[in-house]
């Protein structure tokens, strides 16, 4: 062989390499971050030519696909429409889907990687393409009595199992209806779809664990004292209790919710600080633990954590760093720069609860292809340990005291042990207040804690309470859990 035409030959010989590494890349390696990208119509328009699997809340059928005579094949069909909204999320043509919908999209389509023999089995037998099928932890009791419970209101109500981190109910309102957005016509999707956008009630939001978060007032005392017991302070611990507070370096003056000192006394003590729920001896306590461990403490429930998922993304909740004394004193109540999602605030609760320990929040219980056979399936996992086991007691002992002898009465449950707190978080000076609830029941076996998140006042403007309003709702998820 000449020199010239040994060149050529290894020429060839490396582009034709350079061919099947890029091939190689492209569709194996590269596969499902192509698919999932929204720019990819041509998978989207694929996807609609498959039987998507179902998404089921225990034996309720929340999303499926129904044959169409179309170009597309099948029809994403949503029959429990708006009160599985932020669960489902939506399909569309569009291009965009949220929920598990998106999350999971790669086995509802059958496209997961899980899934490649199945797919060459249908090839083969010339059989329709057909999705996996995705059981959420929903329990469709709970998830029906939280969105009765939240009416009208503007919110959202998230039930998690404590010893398991199973999401038991996630509900959001206002919600939407996603047959709206699954149509086959675009230009149909398209105008509903701007429309749910410009509703000032941001109706395609799932405030469970994403938006504008609120902040979560006094539920984070539940932090709190949970940082102050770890730090060596215990229930009888005395702090500053006068019936008003000018803030170091500002002319700001904060007051307990009742305008009085928590009690009477020069001092109060830790536990009725909590168990009436006064501003002014957290915000000193604040002030004695110093940012850094409030922050620790915060993160350990999960605070600030931006990899968090149930698989949807969750926003993290956020305790930032102050800009001053007076701004740590305001954000050691809930208020100033505090962020939370529902989701969040139950996690703490879930935590207290769990004798200490987080579990990590989990909105799917397995996932199954075609064939029976089982591509995912749920495990506990631990999160982490917030609190150790003996301040989760001490909390557990302070927060059954909330409820039966404090501001945190409005889940009482006749013969139950309910832990819980409330918490009415201030915004603007004559913007409506944010009411929260969170909770756990029964105490000394805990089924269900709970967070209630009511915005705009719950119509009341500033004259609702967390406890008088959120509490009631919470109450009603706790005893539909109990009454299972």
């Amino acid at each position: 062989m000449n020199k010239e035409l040994r060149r050529v030959s290894v020429l060839i010989l490396a582009m034709f390499l350079a061919l099947c590494t890029s091939a190689t890349i492209i569709q194996v390696v590269q596969q499902e971050q192509l698919q999932a990208d929204s720019r990819n119509t041509r998978t989207l328009y694929a996807s609609f030519s498959v039987e998507r699997g179902q998404i089921l809340a225990g034996d309720t059928v929340i999303a499926q696909s129904t044959p169409s005579n179309d170009q597309y094949r099948f029809q994403r069909v949503y029959p429990e429409g708006e009160l599985y909204a932020p669960v489902t999320g939506y399909f569309t043509l569009h291009g965009e889907n949220t929920g598990l919908e998106g999350a999971l999209n790669n086995y509802l389509s059958g496209r997961a990687n899980e899934q490649f023999l199945d797919r060459l089995n249908q090839i083969l037998t010339g059989q329709t393409p057909r999705g996996a099928t995705v059981l959420t932890t929903i329990d469709p009791v709970v998830q029906q009595a939280a969105w009765d419970a939240l009416g009208d209101l503007t919110g959202s109500i998230v039930a998690i199992e404590p010893s398991t981190g199973r999401i038991l109910a996630m509900v959001s309102k206002p919600s939407f209806d996603p047959n709206l957005l699954a149509g086959h016509d675009q230009s149909v999707v398209v105008q509903n779809y701007e429309q749910l956008l410009a509703d000032p009630g941001d109706p395609l939001i799932n405030r469970g664990i994403a938006g504008d978060l609120n902040p979560p007032g006094s539920t984070f005392k539940l932090v709190m004292t949970s940082a102050a017991l770890e730090g060596g302070y215990t229930p009888d611990s005395q702090l500053p209790n006068p019936p008003s507070f000018v803030l170091p370096g500002t002319s700001t003056t904060i007051t307990n919710s009742g305008g009085s000192a928590c009690g009477g006394g020069e001092t109060t003590s830790l536990a009725t600080a909590l168990r009436l729920s006064c501003n002014i001896p957290f915000a000193n306590l604040g002030s004695e633990l110093g940012y850094d461990a409030i922050h620790d403490q915060a993160v350990a429930f999960g605070f600030e954590d931006p990899e968090l998922t149930v698989p949807m993304p969750v926003t993290p909740s956020v305790f930032p760093k102050p800009e001053s004394e007076a701004q740590l004193m305001l954000q050691s109540f809930g208020q100033g720069n505090d962020r939370a999602t529902p989701l969040q605030i139950a996690m703490v609760s879930a935590a207290i609860a769990n004798g200490g320990e987080v579990m990590t929040p989990n909105l799917v219980e397995s996932v199954t292809a075609p064939d029976l056979s089982v591509l995912q399936a749920f495990e506990p996992t631990v999160y982490g340990r917030a609190i150790s086991a003996d301040v989760a007691a001490t909390m557990t002992q302070l927060m059954v005291a909330n409820v039966a002898s404090g501001v945190a009465n409005g889940a009482r449950i006749d013969g139950v042990d309910v832990g819980g707190k409330s918490g009415t978080a201030q915004n603007g000076k004559n913007d409506p207040y944010t009411l929260w609830y969170t909770g756990f029941a029964p105490a000394n076996d805990p089924q269900v804690a709970v967070a209630v998140l009511l915005e705009d006042g719950a119509g009341k403007g500033q004259s609702g309470s967390g406890n008088g309003t959120a509490g009631p709702l919470a109450k009603k998820v706790i005893e539909a859990v109990l009454n299972r």
